[in-house]
């Protein structure tokens, strides 16, 4: 028997908790058929539900058909409470979308299908309260097609077989020619549609009268195939809830493998954890049942896990993607008097991890406690639940808007920490990204540059923070962050300071950034009367808002389009009033956009970016042993790496990204000399020793580089290569190795073949292998040149470094590498640096020499 996870999901009163009822009674789990208007619904579980006649919290329940184990998820249809329904599409195998006959398809019906698209779930739809005046068969499915998707059929048990058949094979041309060809469509042949998303089964009815519900039970039975599970263990976490006695619950399916009780699970989250699982259970409305084991395909509560969110992935199952919806107002909450709240604060998370739509924030400064939501109504189940829960009676202030922060165009940020023993340095690229994409984060910075296990670290950095933008203090999203460079001091850098300076680079570019204030708008669905359409068009403008064309219907006529929240806040009230009564408004979360009123906002909050001493943008520079403030301004100018981009503006305005100085032929200025001291001094203290005059030596000694060529070299000297260093530093090899690593090295060594042929040097090239698990190292002869690979955890920085330290005392020994930190060094062993401009520079010739070589054998 097969076993799929099936999610109910509906716009609100379209009578998704009835069609539940109906499944649960005609497969025999319910012997008395309950409602939702009697206060008996088996799924509404909890008394707020049963009050207020809506669904809070997502149920489960199971049923059997006769090939199939059904697990059956019902979701919330209110849009304040689409958090629970999102977080549960992650473990649906397929989804029933209830539509009123009577309503048709609503804003938020769009909502849902845009989800179920995102998700990737193959959807049967029942059109419910076919029983009731109004409701037009043909009409609802011409609008299913038209607004959802023209895979819309009619399988409903009264339907024309043969025109259903042909409807599904009109969905795909190869399909359609085999039906041309034979004349049937096989039940396989349509299960396979409908699981890519081509065939969407629809089934009309009534769920209050039975009508319908056998069809669509026999369709989910006949019509769905079981997902192909792996055999090692994975699951995904979609809930935390607590029961009465508060034991914490973990709701999650297993994706592979089995899980028992007393199996160990384990993560990376709080600094990584390990617990025991200490019971399982499998719900069916209030009730439930242990089992000692859950196969693949069963959704169960786990008890004993204290670590687990919702989106969390288990085992070999990976994290599920950032939910969609986000909460768009938020309000003070007022306690009590002596109800202190720290005390207050850790029972609010509880509900915080129960409703991952709940967000409380806590103000410092302010000594504040902040909800942020999605409406009024989930505003009134928290005052209940926090009440009930904790017997704390709150109150919360009128409310206002949640606002987030983007930039309009790409800026570099610098991050640097050094205080005294302490040292990072973070070039970080933000860019604008797309509206609704969040925050993605990336690198671009060579291995060779600093190494994986500091990237890795300052992209955990970047993702482990809310960011807060410039303008209000608001998040920020939509950006783009790219790691470009950095750097690492081999004996005092730790792990808090890659923290620092990743976040105060993050601010620092934004300080620099134009910044865009974004509000959220709602989607709206506005039915009302013909003649009161001028009045709502008239609004909708005055609110700074955008509808489509109307559309005339029966009856009325129905507005859609969008709208900023702050001005739709309250609307329904005056639809009510000038419409008598018959208007209807419907509106769903559509994202955020620029705000229609910035200034008045930004002045309203009131907020300094350069106060705000949790999230500075300045840096920590280090001098004469102590540790130093610059501010965000300046601190490109004392920064000790280049990020190898600058921003121009265009003559129409934009910004461009163009190679600088790390890409520049060498020079010799007094102005590069005093920043090379000073770099020097930074680093290793006032000038005591020869590092710094071999190396200021080394660059008079480069002005004469074609003498150079010709008289400085010897067979027994050396030169070491560091190779990732300079394959990322030509930019022809960047541009190799950003399609073929491989491809790029060989390419370099061959070009080195040719150099040493003529040099007649004893050359080396050292490539990292220090991230290879159980590396021993290696060293390969090929075409005169000693190519090494460094062994497990040994950089090519750190060869070179030893390398250049022995070869030193009896030989010349040369190093080619644009590291400045690995510069330093060795020049104080006695070896001389060789810039990758300069190596370039010396291959060239050698290659004209070979040229010039070979004309001459050919003229003779």
């Amino acid at each position: 028997m097969k076993r799929l996870v099936v999610g109910i999901l509906a716009h609100v009163d379209a009578g998704k908790t009835t069609l539940s009822e109906a499944m649960l009674y005609h497969t025999g789990e319910l012997k008395k058929l309950g409602r939702v208007d009697h206060r008996d619904a088996f799924l509404d579980t909890f008394a707020l539900e049963r009050e207020r006649g809506i669904t809070i919290f997502s149920k489960q329940a199971v049923f059997s058909l006769p090939h199939t184990a059904v697990t059956l998820l019902d979701t919330p249809g209110h849009v304040d409470f689409s958090a629970e329904m999102e977080r549960t599409l992650q473990v649906l195998d397929c989804a029933v979308l209830v539509i009123s006959g009577t309503d048709g398809v609503q804003a938020h019906t769009i909502t849902l299908w845009r989800l179920l698209e995102r998700y990737r779930i193959p959807v049967f739809l029942f059109i419910n309260k076919m029983d009731l005046a109004g409701a037009d068969r043909a009409a609802l499915l011409a609008a299913l097609r038209a607004r959802l998707h023209e895979g819309c059929v009619d399988f409903s048990a009264d339907a024309d077989w043969d025109a259903v058949q042909e409807s599904v094979a009109m969905c795909q041309e190869t399909l359609l020619e085999r039906f041309l060809e034979r004349g049937v469509v096989s039940r396989e042949e349509i299960t396979e549609q409908i699981a890519a998303r081509r065939v969407f089964p629809c089934y009309f009815g009534a769920a209050l009268r039975l009508n319908g519900v056998d069809a669509l039970l026999d369709g989910l039975d006949r019509y769905t195939a079981q997902p192909v599970y792996p055999d090692a263990f994975g699951a995904q976490v979609f809930k935390i809830a607590r029961d009465e006695q508060g034991n914490r619950l973990s709701y999650l399916k297993i994706t592979g493998g089995t899980l028992r009780v007393r199996d160990a699970l384990s993560g990376e989250a709080d600094g990584g954890w390990q617990e025991k699982v200490s019971q399982l259970r499998v719900y069916a409305g209030a009730k439930f049942r242990t089992v000692e084991q859950a196969e693949a395909g069963m959704v169960v509560a786990a008890a004993g896990l204290t670590h687990t969110r919702p989106g969390m992935g288990l085992g070999r199952a990976s994290g599920a993607a950032a939910p969609v919806l986000e909460p768009v107002l938020t309000y003070r909450m007022v306690l009590p008097e002596g109800c202190d709240p720290h005390t207050m604060l850790p029972k609010l998370r509880q509900l915080e991890e129960e409703d991952p739509m709940l967000r409380i924030v806590w103000s410092e400064a302010l000594r504040e406690l902040h909800v942020q939501l999605m409406g009024e109504i989930q505003l009134e189940i928290l005052t209940r639940l926090i009440d009930e829960r904790f017997g704390v009676a709150v109150r919360f202030d009128e409310g206002s808007i949640v606002y987030k922060e983007t930039i309009a165009a790409p800026v570099v940020g610098i991050g640097h920490f050094e205080p005294l023993r302490h040292y990072a340095e973070v070039h970080l690229l933000l860019e604008p990204g797309e509206r609704g994409s969040g925050l993605r984060f990336d690198t671009t910075c060579p291995a060779d540059t600093l190494d994986g296990n500091w990237q890795r670290l300052i992209l955990t950095h970047l993702a482990e923070k809310q960011h807060l933008g410039v303008l209000t203090g608001s998040p920020v999203t939509d950006i783009r962050c790219t790691l470009l460079t950095g750097r690492a001091h081999l004996k005092h850098t730790e792990g808090g300071d890659f923290r620092e300076a990743t976040y105060r680079a993050v601010r620092n570019g934004l300080m620099q950034a134009e910044s865009v204030l974004l509000e959220p708008y709602y989607a709206f669905r506005l039915e009302l009367p013909a003649d009161c359409v001028g009045r709502a068009m008239s609004d909708i403008q005055r609110m700074h808002g955008s509808c489509d064309a109307p559309e005339t219907l029966p009856g009325h006529t129905v507005l859609t389009g969008r709208v900023p929240v702050a001005l739709l806040r309250g609307y329904w009230s005056e639809v009510a009033a000038y419409t008598k009564g018959q208007g209807r408004l419907s509106c769903t979360p559509d994202g955020f956009a620029p705000c229609h009123n910035t200034a008045e906002v930004v002045a309203a909050a009131g907020y300094d970016p350069e106060r705000d001493t949790e999230n500075t943008p300045d840096s920590v520079f280090c001098a004469h042993g102590a540790g130093y403030t610059v501010k965000w301004n300046e601190v490109k100018a004392h920064a000790h790496l280049d990020a190898g981009i600058r921003m121009d503006t265009d003559a129409a305005g934009g910004s461009a990204e163009q190679p600088v100085a790390a890409r520049r032929a060498p020079s010799s200025g007094a102005a590069e000399e005093e920043d090379l001291r000073a770099l020097f001094e930074r680093t290793y203290g006032p000038i005591k020793d020869r590092g710094f005059e071999a190396f200021q030596q080394s660059r008079k000694q480069s002005a004469a580089r074609e003498q150079l060529y010709v008289t400085r070299i010897r067979p027994d000297d050396y030169l070491l290569v560091d190779g990732y260093n300079i394959i990322f530093s030509w930019d022809e090899l960047h541009d190799i190795a950003a399609q073929d690593i491989n491809a790029a090295r060989e390419q370099l060594i061959n070009l080195l073949s040719n150099y040493q042929s003529v040099r007649k040097c004893r050359l080396l090239v050292v490539f990292d292998a220090y991230r290879v698990k159980g590396g021993t190292g290696s060293v390969e002869k090929r075409h005169g040149l000693d190519i090494v690979y460094t062994k497990e955890a040994e950089t090519a920085d750190m060869y070179i470094e030893q390398a250049s330290y022995d070869l030193s005392r009896k030989h010349r020994v040369r190093v080619a590498t644009s590291d400045g930190l690995e510069q330093m060094i060795i020049l104080g062993h006695g070896a001389e640096r060789l810039s990758a401009n300069e190596l370039k520079w010396e291959v060239e010739q050698a290659s004209r020499h070979i040229d010039e070589v070979l004309r001459d054998l050919r003229a003779r």
